[in-house]
Parts: C-alpha cells; structure tokens; sequence
C-alpha cells in the first residue's frame, strides 16, 4: 500500500514552485487543495488514486504554456492532450516513489489522461470534482472576460463533460443565471 500523504507531500511541493500566484499562494498548489476539498467533500469514500489524480491534475501544468501550441480549438485540444499524458507521467512517478502499485499508478494515469469519461466512474468522478472547482472558484472571473455567446458554449461543454448526478447538484448549488442553468438541466 502506498503512502498517499507522501504522495500529497510530493505534488505539493512540485507545484509550490508555479511562478504565477493567486490569492498569494503557487495558483498550482492553489488548484490542487480545492480539487483534494471539492474531491472530499463530493466523493467522500474515493479511492487513494482517485485521491491523487485529483491532487495532481495541474501538477506543474505552467511547464507547457498554452501558447505553445497553436490558437484555436486543435491547438487547445492537442496541448490538453499532451497536459493529460505529462500530468499521468508525472504524477505516476510520485506514486511509484510513494510505495503504491502498478494498478494504481495506471488507474490514476487513466484519470488523469481523461480515459473512459462517461464510461468509468473513477474517471467521472474526477471530471465532476474538476467542474465543480471550476464553477466554484473559476467561474465568476472566467465569465466576466467572455462575451455571452462564447461563455454559453463554454459551459455547456463543462455541463456536457459531467454525470447527470454532477449536474442535478450544480443546480441546487450554484445560482446560475437561468440560461446557463438550463444548460444542466436533463
């Protein structure tokens, strides 16, 4: 079994070192607290990979700058994808360091690398646990530098991407103006 407070200890310190700050903290490590505190409270019994992919899902995310790839939406699906496969590598040799076994390396990699969406829970449940992060901390600043037609398919990508579960509870958590709500609505 392996260490998970090791584990936490490892992709603490990794992103304690994003240059950029928020709220005067690493904006990485920033991210990683919420999605462990989201990840809690919305999945209270997650596995220890589940644990950890949600910790390291920006793990030194700042390493590959957006801009460098391409504008557009290729260019932004290609560096997420490849934001996916370092966030796996990276976050699996923390967990081999930490004790834990191949299986569970491999399950957190899946996660990380957006494997199985819709079609595996642990996978789901870390897609929910990253949307509610967004909408709770991400939301309010992202929407006021977007004009309302982009916003609105923003979001409905985000509503999309969670399970019908994720979605009910986003209605009764967030106050969204009605259009955007309606976007969550089965």
């Amino acid at each position: 079994m392996g260490d998970l407070k090791q584990a936490f200890a490892a992709i603490d310190a990794a992103n304690a070192a994003d240059p950029t700050l928020e709220d005067g903290s690493p904006a990485a490590l920033l991210y990683g607290q919420r999605m462990s505190a989201e990840l809690a409270r919305l999945f209270p019994a997650a596995s220890p990979a589940l644990q950890i992919a949600a910790r390291g899902q920006h793990v030194e995310r700042w390493l590959l700058p957006r801009d460098s790839y391409p504008e557009g939406r290729a260019g932004y699906l290609d560096w997420r994808r490849e934001q996916g496969r370092r966030h796996a590598a990276r976050v699996g040799g923390i967990m081999a360091a930490a004790g834990f076994a191949s299986a569970e390396i491999e399950a957190a990699g899946q996660m990380l690398r957006k494997e199985g969406i819709k079609r595996d829970a642990q996978v789901q449940a870390l897609e929910d646990t990253i949307c509610f992060v967004f909408l709770r901390w991400y939301f309010q600043p992202f929407a006021a530098e977007r004009d309302a037609e982009s916003l609105h398919k923003i979001v409905a990508q985000t509503a999309r991407k969670m399970s019908d579960a994720a979605r009910a509870r986003a209605l009764a958590e967030f106050a969204l103006p009605d259009d955007l709500a309606e976007l969550f609505r089965p």
